[in-house]
């Protein structure tokens, strides 16, 4: 086998669809909450569940955070720069109070792209007095989908840009 019948397109994604959290603000216990049980592709979301919420709530090492205008713009330049600086290409991005949608394509997996939005959102909010906690705004983890057609990445950017509720105030 060459070289050129190693490498096949077909196993590079055209982008990814990464979504992260605020911390504290989506709870086991919450409908539609997924948990390790119940985190499988089609697999039916939670139903609510006031005491496990109630015991979700007691954990929180901190409060539930949520991104006022300034945060949201922090963050915002904070995936820009990213983007920009490791040559990614940014598609759409939507940052709200409690969550933050990205569609992007970067040379790398999913999970170093995530790591790095978060990492740099939360510098450029404690560069602009946005944060100022030791703790991390995000919650551990995030949901990375993988865009493999041109419909998917049409459709994650359609998500993102328009399926959000509507536009907050800047």
């Amino acid at each position: 086998m060459d070289a050129c019948e190693e490498f096949r397109p077909e196993h590079v994604p055209l982008g990814y669809l990464i979504s992260i959290r605020a911390y504290g603000t989506w709870l086991h216990g919450r409908a539609g909450s997924v948990d390790r049980f119940h985190n499988r592709y089609g697999a039916p979301k939670l139903p609510a569940n006031k005491k496990r919420l109630e015991y979700n709530q007691r954990l929180l090492a901190q409060r539930p955070v949520k991104f006022g205008i300034p945060a949201r713009k922090a963050v915002e330049e904070a995936i820009k720069e990213t983007c920009r600086i490791r040559k990614w290409t940014l598609w759409a991005f939507n940052i709200r109070t409690n969550h933050v949608h990205v569609v992007v394509t970067a040379d790398c997996k999913p999970k170093r792209v995530a790591t790095a939005f978060k990492a740099n959102g939360t510098r450029k909010m404690r560069e602009t007095d946005c944060w100022r906690s030791k703790r991390s705004p995000w919650v551990i983890g995030e949901s990375k989908k993988w865009l493999w057609t041109d419909k998917d990445m049409a459709e994650a950017i359609a998500y993102v840009l328009y399926e959000q509720g509507e536009p907050l105030p800047e």
